[in-house]
């Protein structure tokens, strides 16, 4: 390791023993039921309401045979770093305490060795009715691994209330839900006055989603740039990327506390400040009417595509979460059964309605009754209809970590472009770990 590149930062196993003691509580002893009890099966996931409504929905039909217990690990409590090593910790121990467990789409190759394959669970006429861009994360090597729950892409967010200031407000909105060139967005923010304000918002934290910016850049800027099992570093499409979110930063396009932004600080930071875009995930909005206070900017909050360069398609980044059942399981059959049931037509509508996930089922989108009562599910599906998936490797997140460290650093002027990527490359191709 790069001693003198990285940062003194706190050992991940010491992490991991602080959130598990102070968040988290694990069964401690599994449950042995009687035979008039439930088999109890526990399902890890962030536990938003919108589960928990699916998993009563579950349990209420599966009374006195299956009962999911969920273990709740909840974003604002884990990055998706902690919640990864977690879960690994927990499966690599082959510990009984999990049956079903939600991951990023792009884990799904790191925890294959420890996944139960559920090919027979879902036969080949099941998986059709899946989105196929759902279901290209959950193979790996020609088994199907994972299950898909629902998909994300990326998009950007707007404040409507100040677009409307505009003598041709209504014209330049729509604009905006086509897609804007950056050029376009380089001219919108002179024209409303934004050169001393925060305009537009995107993750510059160290982690995965500053890397989901830096792709949706390079791909937009080369559509060809990924075009295999590795993640270009040094490659042109990724200097310009980084290029561009670095001059976002010193040009006051983008404000400097990007460099601390996740996604929800970057939502609340849009919020606050008055900023006129942010990049981010679907259910932004229906999360944050839980608890953000101010009603009236987010009501007028408006969806729209990201930005793209002229002459190239508009693109975004899929994102989204996968079930997978855990080898060491001895509820295997059950923890199917729930994942099937979390994949109906109802189940998936209730996750929408409830939580704005995007459905994985084709059906759903062939409901045209259903389609002119969500219109914004439209939306999704032709952001999705134009997305890419990041790498698939087993080692993508341990480049990604490394990706976004140096490229952090460059977004915060301690290195210039070029020498962060060409750090970076050279400790992914030493095949080096970064402790965060």
């Amino acid at each position: 390791m790069h001693r003198r590149e990285l940062r003194t930062l706190i050992p991940l196993a010491l992490t991991v023993l602080i959130v598990t003691i102070g968040v988290i509580t694990w069964p401690s002893v599994r449950h042995i039921p009687s035979p008039a009890e439930p088999t109890r099966v526990y399902f890890a996931d962030h536990i938003s309401p919108a589960h928990q409504l699916a998993i009563e929905e579950f349990n209420r039909e599966h009374r006195g045979r299956i009962e999911v217990i969920p273990v709740d690990l909840p974003f604002d409590k884990f990055s998706t770093n902690e919640r990864k090593e977690l879960l690994a910790r927990s499966l690599r121990s082959k510990s009984d305490k999990v049956d079903v467990f939600a991951v990023d789409v792009i884990w799904v190759p790191r925890f294959a060795r420890w996944a139960e394959p559920l090919d027979s669970a879902f036969p080949r006429e099941q998986r059709s009715g899946l989105l196929s861009y759902a279901l290209r994360s959950c193979i790996v090597d020609g088994r199907m691994l994972a299950a898909p729950m629902y998909i994300d892409i990326g998009m950007m967010y707007y404040r409507r209330d100040i677009i409307e200031r505009l003598p041709d407000g209504a014209a330049v909105e729509q604009r905006i839900q086509s897609s804007l060139t950056w050029d376009e967005m380089t001219t919108l923010r002179r024209r409303l006055g934004y050169g001393h304000r925060p305009f537009y918002i995107f993750q510059a934290k160290d982690y995965e989603g500053l890397v989901c910016n830096l792709l949706e850049l390079a791909v937009g800027r080369d559509p060809r740039y990924l075009t295999g099992h590795t993640l270009p570093v040094t490659a042109q499409p990724m200097q310009d990327a980084l290029g561009m979110l670095v001059h976002f930063v010193r040009t006051g396009f983008s404000p400097q506390n990007v460099v601390e932004c996740d996604e929800n600080l970057s939502y609340t930071v849009m919020l606050d400040d008055n900023a006129v875009f942010v990049r981010g995930w679907p259910n932004f909005i229906e999360n944050f009417r839980r608890f953000y206070p101010d009603t009236v900017k987010l009501n007028a909050i408006g969806r729209a595509p990201l930005p793209h360069f002229a002459g190239e398609p508009p693109t975004s980044v899929f994102g989204g979460w996968d079930l997978m059942v855990s080898k060491s399981s001895s509820k295997k059959e059950e923890a199917k059964e729930f994942i099937r049931f979390l994949q109906s037509p109802r189940i998936q509508r209730l996750m929408f309605e409830n939580g704005g996930y995007i459905p994985i089922l084709n059906s759903v989108y062939a409901d045209s009754a259903y389609l002119s009562a969500h219109t914004e599910l439209r939306f999704y599906r032709t952001l999705v209809d134009r997305g890419f998936h990041r790498p698939a490797f087993v080692d993508y997140t341990k480049a990604s970590d490394i990706l976004s460290y140096f490229a952090r650093r460059a977004i915060t002027g301690e290195l210039p472009v070029r020498d962060a990527l060409k750090k970076a490359d050279a400790m992914i191709r030493a095949d080096e770990v970064l402790i965060k």
